[in-house]
């Protein structure tokens, strides 16, 4: 029998059904498990790797599984079998995961789900907020819907290989006692590959994101831009975006909510705070943040830190400090 996975990091094994949901509930959700057929051992094994917007996990039942969560709430869940598989509804869809078909749970649609006696999987669990987050860094702001992904994930060639491959070498560094995810920036960069890897699976916002990228930029965009990229420790105003690209103040800000899903001076901060980001990770020991922020521009510097870790998640004195500054 194959080893279990993510073995440094056990939380609990259990042929108690009640201790195994209680346990299962406390790093998941509350949920129904029950067993399925009378001649299947229920054996059940739960390891957790927790990172900073996603966890690692490897579980394993034994017997024929029936679990019913409802709503996942806080969380997506993609579930990776090594062996079985199991079948999953979320929401209307109903869909069979195996070693070659990835499962990708959406939060706010229901779920049921029975695994098959002797399935094992390797499961990533991500924040709901930072999923959301990732997709409005892409298309430029909030999207007005949840994120949904579609059907089971092909894991066999593709984006879906690809993503099956970075996990397991997650995984794979786990166990060999070089965990990559957890604190620090560069555990920061390994998530937001994760989630960029799962938003090349179908979902519900597929075709805006292959407009975004695939759209050229009309002129008076580019000069806009241009502009603002030469004057982002300056404080500037609409009107003067607007003269310099040539084009009415109304007719810019179409043309930034049509072609980056944002206004000129959304994209305008948004720029601000990528460089005082980029200065704050390279920074030299003794810089301060106040002197990082007043040189892109930034007076107010609560604002300036709450912007700062909605944004990337921890405090500018955070990335001082994981640079050893």
């Amino acid at each position: 029998m194959a080893l279990p996975l993510l073995k440094d990091f056990a939380l609990f094994r259990t042929r108690d059904l009640d201790e195994a949901r209680e346990r299962v509930a406390a790093v998941f959700c509350p949920h129904r498990l029950e067993t399925l057929g009378a001649r299947s051992l229920f054996d059940a094994c739960h390891h957790h790797l927790p990172g900073q917007r996603l966890s690692l996990n490897y579980i394993e039942y034994g017997a024929k599984t029936l679990i019913a969560p409802g709503e996942l709430g806080g969380f997506y869940l993609m579930q990776i079998p090594l062996e079985g598989g199991a079948e999953v509804t979320n929401g209307r869809e109903t869909y069979l995961s195996t070693p070659d078909r990835a499962a990708i749970l959406n939060p706010h649609l229901p779920t049921r789900m029975t695994w098959e006696e002797g399935t094992r999987q390797v499961l990533v669990q991500i924040s709901r907020r930072a999923m959301q987050d990732h997709l409005a860094g892409l298309i430029g702001g909030p999207s007005d819907r949840p994120l949904t992904f579609e059907g089971p994930l092909d894991l066999t060639k593709g984006p879906g290989a690809a993503l099956r491959r970075l996990v397991m070498w997650l995984v794979a560094g786990a166990d060999a006692g070089a965990a990559q995810i957890g604190t620090g920036l560069m555990a920061r960069q390994i998530e937001s590959t994760v989630l960029s890897g799962l938003l090349e699976a179908r979902h519900d916002h597929q075709a805006q994101i292959a407009r975004l990228r695939a759209a050229p930029r009309p002129r008076h965009l580019r000069l806009a831009e241009g502009f603002i990229e030469a004057h982002l420790d300056q404080a500037i105003t609409l009107e003067d975006v607007a003269q310099a690209a040539g084009i009415s103040p109304r007719g810019l800000q179409l043309a930034f909510r049509e072609h980056r899903g944002t206004t000129p001076l959304g994209f305008w901060r948004e720029a601000r705070l990528a460089r005082a980001h980029a200065d704050l990770i390279a920074a030299p020991p003794g810089t301060r943040v106040t002197e990082v922020a007043l040189r892109w521009g930034f007076t107010h510097f609560g604002r300036f830190a709450e912007a700062y870790r909605a944004r990337y998640g921890f405090c500018p004195r955070e990335a001082l400090k994981a640079d050893g500054g």
